[in-house]
C-alpha cells in the first residue's frame, strides 16, 4: 500500500491483510455479544474498527430522534502527543442533525457508505461538506475518511461509525475499498450489540429509578426532601471514591445509599411525624426502622439491593458501639454503614427542615470532629473532610428551595387539621 498519489489513489493492495482482518472480525463478533455496558461496548467497536482499517482516529455517533449524538472519539496521534487525559477533555458532547449538511449526517440520511480519499478534494457541489473547525482547534489534519452507517435488521440507522486517516508506514493514505465491506460487516454486528446494550441499560435505569422513588417515598413520610437522599448518596459515593473503591463499587453505593431509610415506610405516622420529643417506647419503635428496612430488602439476588439491605440495617451503628439496632462496634460495622452514617448526619446538620434551620458550616465541622471515633470511623471522616470542595458542589447542585420546605409545612397543617 502506498501514500496519496497525485489523484489520491492507492496502487498496491495487501490482500493478506484483508483476509486476516476478516478472520479478526469473526472473533470480534463473539466479544461484542458478551459486553452489556454501552460505554465499554462503543469504545471497543471504535477501537476494533480502527485496528481493522489501520485508522489513526475515529468517532462513533448514536442516532435518536433524527439526530446524531456524539458518544466516543479516539485519536492515536494526538494521544501520543498530549496524553490520553488531555485528548479526552478536547472531545465535548455534541449533536448533529441527520441531514446533508455534514459527512456523518449525510451517511445517516442516505444509509450510504462514504469512502473519501481526501476531504480537501470534496467538490463544492457535493451534497455533503467537511467542517475543518475541530481540526484547526486541535492542530490535526484530517485527510481520508471512511463513514459507515450502523444499520439494524429493520434497516434503521442505529449510529454512524466514522474512521479517519488510514495509515501505512506512518503516512496517511485512502481507505481501501475492501475496508468498506469489512467495516459494514462489523457495523452489522455492532448494531445488534448496541441495541442489546441499550435495552440492558434501559432496564437497569428503570430498576434504579424504582430504587430512587422508593427511597423518596420513605423520606417524604418523614418530611425529608428528595434532594436529601440525592445529596447523601453523592456524599457516600465521594467517600467511597476517596477510599479507592473501583468505579462499579462507587456507583453501587451511590444507589444503595438511597434506600437507607426505606424502613420508615413501616413506622406509624403518630411517631414518625410527632412534632415533639419521642418517649423511650416511641424511640424504640422509631429505631426499628432499620430492621424493617432490612426485611424489605433482604433476599434479593441483585447486588445493589443486597448492599441496600446492609445499608438499611447498619446506617445508625456508631463506631464506639453505642448505635442501633445491634450495637456493633468499630470495623465490625460494615463499611457501607459507616459511610452512610457520616453522609446522612452531615446532610441533616447542614440542611433546613420544617423544625430547624441549618447549622453554620463551622458548627457542622465542629460536630463532626467531636464525633470522631465515637460516631464516625476516623479514616472515613478524614476522607470526607478532604473532599469538602466536592461536597459543597453537591450541596449547591441539589440544594433545597423554600417551596420544598413549604410543601411539608402545608402537609403538616393538613395532618393537624384532619386529626
Amino acid at each position: 500500500m502506498e501514500a496519496f498519489g497525485t489523484k489520491g489513489t492507492v496502487r498496491n493492495v495487501d490482500h493478506s491483510a484483508i483476509i486476516e482482518a476478516f478472520e479478526q472480525l469473526l472473533n470480534l463478533g463473539i466479544a461484542l455479544s458478551s459486553i452489556h455496558d454501552l460505554e465499554k461496548l462503543l469504545d471497543l467497536i471504535l477501537r476494533e474498527a480502527r485496528h481493522l482499517t489501520r485508522a489513526d482516529a475515529g468517532t462513533l455517533y448514536l442516532a435518536k430522534d433524527k439526530k446524531l449524538f456524539f458518544k466516543v472519539s479516539q485519536c492515536q496521534s494526538l494521544t501520543d502527543r498530549w496524553g490520553e487525559e488531555r485528548v479526552r477533555r478536547m472531545y465535548q458532547s455534541f449533536e448533529l442533525p441527520i441531514s446533508r449538511g455534514s459527512v456523518a449526517g449525510y451517511a445517516a440520511l442516505t444509509k450510504e457508505v462514504l469512502n473519501i480519499p481526501d476531504v480537501r478534494e470534496i467538490p463544492q457541489e457535493s451534497s455533503y461538506h467537511y467542517d475543518p473547525s475541530w481540526d484547526e482547534r486541535a492542530g490535526y489534519a484530517t485527510r481520508s475518511m471512511l463513514v459507515v452507517p450502523i444499520l439494524n435488521r429493520r434497516d434503521e440507522v442505529v449510529g454512524i461509525l466514522q474512521l479517519i486517516n488510514a495509515l501505512n508506514a506512518g503516512q496517511v493514505v485512502p481507505f481501501l475499498p475492501d475496508y468498506e465491506r469489512l467495516v459494514s460487516s462489523l457495523a452489522s454486528q455492532a448494531a445488534v450489540a448496541i441495541e442489546n446494550a441499550e435495552l440492558n441499560e434501559n432496564l437497569r435505569q428503570a430498576h434504579l429509578d424504582t430504587i430512587f422513588r422508593l427511597g423518596v417515598a420513605a423520606e417524604y413520610r418523614d418530611k425529608e426532601t428528595a434532594n436529601h437522599i440525592k445529596r447523601m448518596s453523592y456524599y457516600s459515593a465521594l467517600i467511597a471514591s476517596g477510599l479507592g473503591w473501583p468505579k462499579e463499587a462507587v456507583e453501587r453505593i451511590l444507589w444503595s445509599s438511597l434506600m437507607h431509610d426505606v424502613g420508615k415506610l413501616g413506622i406509624p405516622d403518630r411517631i414518625l411525624q410527632k412534632p415533639g420529643r419521642l418517649t423511650p417506647d416511641e424511640r424504640h419503635i422509631m429505631e426499628f426502622h432499620t430492621i424493617i428496612g432490612g426485611n424489605i430488602l433482604k433476599g434479593s439476588r441483585a447486588e445493589v439491593l443486597k448492599e441496600s439491605c446492609t445499608v438499611a440495617i447498619t446506617h445508625h451503628e456508631k463506631f464506639d458501639g453505642t448505635g442501633y439496632p445491634r450495637g456493633v462496634k468499630g470495623e465490625k460495622i460494615p463499611i457501607e454503614g459507616r459511610i452512610t452514617l457520616l453522609a446522612d448526619v452531615f446532610d441533616a446538620l447542614c440542611s433546613k427542615r420544617v423544625y430547624k434551620d441549618p447549622f453554620p458550616d463551622e458548627k457542622v465541622l465542629q460536630i463532626l470532629e467531636e464525633g470522631r471515633g465515637s460516631f464516625f470511623d476516623p479514616q472515613i471522616l478524614d476522607v470526607f473532610l478532604g473532599k469538602l470542595d466536592e461536597v459543597r458542589q453537591v450541596r449547591w447542585r441539589y440544594s433545597d428551595h423554600e417551596e420544598d420546605i413549604d410543601t411539608f409545612k402545608r402537609l403538616g397543617d393538613l395532618t393537624i387539621g384532619e386529626g
